[in-house]
Formats: C-alpha cells, sequence, structure tokens
C-alpha cells in the first residue's frame, strides 16, 4: 500500500480537519459558549493568543494573581508542539554534548521542582542508554557525564551507573547487545498520563481563576491603540467574527508566533527556525519500566518510551522551514529501521505494525545577533521573551515543558513591569493540591473499594488516575460511581479512559470536537487503532454524550465520512 494512503497517514489527514480553515455549525458546550460572550463583551487586562504550554502557563500564573485574562487558540488547546512530544521532562542532557552547561543546570532545577510539585503526574524514570561500538564516545566519557549530570541537578534523582553488557542483557534483554561497547544507566522524568492533558491542567487552572477561555478562537490580526489593543478574531466553528480587547497582548502562538508577529505589526529580536520531530506508536515491546536510549545512526538520542499497554519510538530532527509538517516515507522508514537495529525482537516491526504517530515542529528561538552563527543541530530548546514596552506587546520564542514553571513567573514579572496590577502576588498558580487533600481522597476511594474495580490490564490503581487527572474533582467520580459500578469500567476497549470521566469532560473541558477528546483530554487515539475506534460501541456513547444532536456530524468530521451513528 503506497505510504500516502496508509492509515496512518490518512490518519493524519483527517485530523487535519481540526485546522482553522474549516468551519462547522456543530454543537459547542455551554462552557464555552459563556466563555465566547466574555471574550466579545469584557476588556482584559492581558490577553494571550495561544493556548500551548507557554501560552497555558502564562494563563495560569496571571490569573491566579488576580489578573483578568483571556486565552484563545485558534485550534484546541496543546494541539500543536505542545501535543507531539516525548511526554519527557529532563533536563537536557544532550546539551552536555555542546558544553551548554548553564542550561543543563536550569532545565535540571526546573525538572526537579516540576517532579516536586506535580508529584502524581511528573515522575522520576530510569534511562537506559546503549553505546554502540565505534560510536565517537567511549561508554565511559558518558558515564562520567551522567555523574556531572546528576550533580548537577542538586542529587535529586537516583545515582546513574556503568553498565557492562551483561548489565544492559539483565535490565532489559530486549536490547541486542551484539553490537553494544556498554551503556549507562541515569534517572530524568517524564508525563505519566500525556502532554497535552498535562498542559490543559493548566488552562483549567486558568478558568478555575475566572480567566476567559476558548479552543477554535483564530486571531486575525492586531492592531494597537492609545488605550490598548483591538484584536479581530473569528470563531471557527460557527464562522463568526468579533473583536477582544485588552491592555496586553501576549504572542505565545508556539510555531507560528512570527506570523502573528506579522498580522499586528510587531518586529521582534527573536524569530524562530523549526525542527521536524516523529514519533511512531507501537504495541508494547517489553514490561520494562525503563526509557532505552540509543544514539540513531545520525548520532542523536533516539527513545524506546513506554506508554502504558503501547510503546512509543522516536524521534528525528529534520530542519524544516515552516511549521506545517506531514509524515513521510523518509520519516517512518528512519525510525524503523533504527529500532530494529538496537532491539531483539522476534521479528522486525514494519508500518503494518504503527498504532498512531505524532508529528510536529520544535520552534528553536534563534537571536537576530547570533543565529547563523551557530550550528542548526545545536539549537536549544532554551525560550527568549521578546516585549515591546511602548505597545505592551509580549513575544514567547521556543519553550519546552520541562521550564513550563519558569516561562510562567517571568511572564508575570514582563506584565508587572507593563503597569498591570497583581492583586494576589503571594497566590500560587501550579501543582497539586496538598498532600492531606489528597490522602483524604485516597481514604475516601479505599472506602468504597475503588482499586477493587480496576481492570486486570491497566498501568495504574484507579484512584491514582482519578487523582492525577482531577484532584479535588475526583470526589464527585466517586460519588458518581457508588451510584453505578459501572462508571469504573473504560469507555473504549484498549484505553483507560472510565465512563465517569465522559461527564466530566462534558461539563468542564470544552471538548468541541471528538479529536479534542480522543488526543487531547486523554491519549485514546494514541494506543486504539483507528480502526477499532470507528467500530466502538463506547465512541457512539461518548458522541451522543458530548455532542447530542450533533453527535453524527462530529462522529464523521473526526473519520472524514458521511457515518452514522447508532
Amino acid at each position: 500500500m503506497p505510504l500516502d494512503r496508509s492509515p496512518v497517514v490518512q490518519r493524519c489527514e483527517n485530523e487535519s480537519l481540526t485546522s482553522p480553515q474549516h468551519t462547522s455549525t456543530a454543537h459547542v458546550s455551554t462552557l464555552r459558549d459563556t466563555h465566547l460572550q466574555h471574550l466579545a463583551n469584557d476588556r482584559f487586562d492581558v490577553l494571550i493568543v495561544g493556548a500551548g504550554i507557554n501560552g497555558a502557563c502564562a494563563a495560569a500564573a496571571l490569573a491566579s494573581k488576580g489578573v483578568s485574562v483571556a486565552l484563545i487558540d485558534r485550534s484546541d488547546f496543546a494541539s500543536a508542539t505542545s501535543q507531539q512530544s516525548s511526554n519527557l521532562a529532563w533536563g537536557g542532557i544532550k546539551y552536555m554534548e555542546s558544553f551548554d552547561f548553564s542550561l543543563v543546570r536550569k532545565l535540571c532545577k526546573s525538572r526537579n521542582h516540576l517532579v516536586r510539585s506535580f508529584p502524581s503526574s511528573v515522575k522520576e524514570i530510569r534511562f537506559l542508554t546503549t553505546v554502540s561500538k565505534g560510536f565517537r564516545h567511549h561508554p565511559g566519557m558518558l558515564w562520567a557525564g551522567s555523574w556531572l549530570y546528576w550533580l548537577m541537578g542538586n542529587g535529586q534523582t537516583r545515582m546513574p551507573r556503568f553498565l557492562r553488557i551483561s548489565d544492559i542483557h539483565k535490565r532489559a534483554s530486549i536490547v541486542d547487545t551484539r553490537e553494544a561497547h556498554g551503556g549507562v544507566e541515569y534517572s530524568d522524568a517524564y508525563l505519566y498520563d500525556n502532554d497535552a492533558r498535562f498542559v490543559f491542567q493548566f488552562v483549567q487552572r486558568a478558568m478555575h481563576a475566572n480567566a476567559r477561555v476558548a479552543n477554535y478562537v483564530e486571531s486575525l490580526g492586531a492592531e494597537h491603540h492609545d488605550n490598548g489593543w483591538k484584536v479581530r478574531v473569528r470563531d471557527v466553528i460557527h464562522d463568526r467574527p468579533f473583536e477582544i480587547q485588552a491592555r496586553v497582548l501576549i504572542n505565545a502562538a508556539g510555531p507560528w508566533v512570527d506570523e502573528h508577529n506579522r498580522l499586528s505589526g510587531e518586529t521582534t529580536e527573536h524569530h524562530h527556525a523549526f525542527s521536524k520531530g516523529i514519533h511512531l506508536i507501537v504495541p508494547k515491546l517489553t514490561d520494562d519500566s525503563h526509557v532505552l536510549a540509543f544514539f540513531a545512526d545520525d548520532g542523536r538520542l533516539f527513545f524506546v518510551i513506554p506508554m502504558g499497554n503501547r510503546t512509543c519510538i522516536g524521534t528525528t530532527d529534520t530542519r524544516v522551514e515552516h511549521p506545517h509538517v506531514d509524515i513521510d516515507a523518509d520519516d517512518i522508514n528512519f525510525v524503523l529501521d533504527n529500532i530494529n537495529k538496537r532491539l531483539a525482537l522476534a521479528r522486525p516491526l514494519n508500518r503494518d505494525d504503527i498504532i498512531a504517530t505524532r508529528c510536529g515542529v520544535r520552534p528553536l528561538a534563534v537571536s537576530k545577533s547570533n543565529g547563523k552563527e551557530r550550528d542548526f543541530l545545536q539549537l536549544s530548546r532554551k525560550h527568549a521573551i521578546d516585549t515591546n514596552r511602548q505597545h505592551a506587546h509580549i513575544s514567547i520564542f521556543g519553550g519546552k515543558l520541562t521550564d513550563c514553571i519558569n516561562v510562567g513567573e517571568e511572564i508575570l514579572a514582563e506584565v508587572q513591569k507593563l503597569g498591570i496590577d497583581v492583586p494576589y502576588p503571594e497566590s500560587r498558580w501550579y501543582g497539586e493540591p496538598d498532600e492531606q487533600e489528597k490522602q483524604e481522597f485516597l481514604r475516601h476511594a479505599m472506602e468504597i473499594g475503588l482499586d477493587d474495580l480496576t481492570p486486570i490490564d491497566a498501568s495504574e490503581p484507579l484512584s491514582q488516575r482519578l487523582w492525577r487527572r482531577y484532584a479535588n474533582d475526583a470526589h464527585g467520580l466517586l460519588e458518581s460511581i457508588v451510584r453505578d459500578p459501572r462508571q469504573a469500567e473504560p469507555l473504549i476497549e484498549g484505553s483507560e479512559y472510565l465512563r465517569c470521566e465522559l461527564q466530566l469532560a462534558r461539563e468542564q473541558e470544552m471538548v468541541t470536537r471528538l479529536e479534542d477528546l480522543l488526543r487531547r483530554r486523554d491519549r485514546i487515539s494514541l494506543v486504539v487503532s483507528q480502526e477499532q475506534l470507528r467500530h466502538s460501541p463506547g465512541l457512539h456513547e461518548a458522541c451522543e454524550i458530548l455532542f447530542g444532536d450533533q453527535a453524527e456530524a462530529r462522529y464523521a468530521e473526526y473519520f472524514g465520512t458521511s457515518a452514522v451513528v447508532t
């Protein structure tokens, strides 16, 4: 079958229906309608364009401190770079080789802070790195580097270890050690759930703090006047134009920051270069809990990452000129060739094993003053913030999940410098509720025997899942399960998404299109094949609950068909 008609690529084509140019008259949640009314009628201290990790953290930081905030995204929240990551919150060990020690130190501290602040969502995980014969560095040098990395992270993780070939085989028998020269085991962190869900929790935090938020609202450009900004926008769902007014405009549009600055007539010190990266999701390759790391044929780190009952493999690093990218045959062949060379599989992985794909760009911040002097592959993911004080305009370039709290804090400081009052400077804007509240929930869960209902193939007890995803809102889910134990069952076979979560998603998570649920509020479409989803009774049930009389239209929109929900 030619690549451009494969199920995976066809799926990417179907998902493109969520881009701003496609309009629909489908049902929109009451929550979104309410926020749209406020966006059109209120005047805000700050408007943030773009709801990826940078925009979401900026909104959460500002709103939690009492600033009036509007947040919009032309697609869904976290629907670009923020949903295409490796799900790692790591300290940037690869930057050790380019001697960018200040960045590594900063990222290690940021990683540690995330682990402390989100202990249920961001967890330490061991990396097992295998070094092949002929690699540019001896394993002993990498071992020494891993110790320096550990020290730069204040020794907050388990200590690194040098691995002989026999050690690698004992810890991860799936690794093909015939060409191995040795290895290193060290720790970093990862997101237990998925990246987009993590971002959405910041969006929710902003909403809880009275920020006005809407997905599928496209900015058409902005004009600065003496009393602030007027931003022309369009409700993509209903193809309705309106204006949003704010004193300060923050451009957090991710890969499209430069594009939006051109629309608004803003010039900046930084701009973006783009690196395309892909991942393939395949059936679970091993029960081993390590992230398996290798150096691919191009010399870059290459990962095999646990993902519940699946495995995520990748990534690539290809320079591209614009943020609109697709997976092609070379991308897939590169990943499959590299993984088949490095794992001792019963049979080589092929395209038929691919359940889902992730494809996006890394927006890399480049300074006009020195960007041309640095090799593309040495560009880091560090963020940069450009502020036009005269216009009260802020642009956020680059960035990554690991550094998100720093972005929020820096934006808060910049907004204060622009004269915006911060009524509640001591209010905390990130992190889980305190341990006492968690223990109260776990006691309640134990009293009703929640964990006894955990499916046998689940990756974690139900109490852990519900607390991590919903914190104190999970108490209502326990009550739903007490009334009807069926609510603790997975909605769709092969996923871990529970029926009780669906009602909460309808009321509180602004699920506007089916892909919002399947790809970002949960990772269902990453672990369940397109064909299995198409025939899932649970998916039909989800459409009915989420979209009511628009269920058929939303189902057909996702699959690119005229199918009828029955």
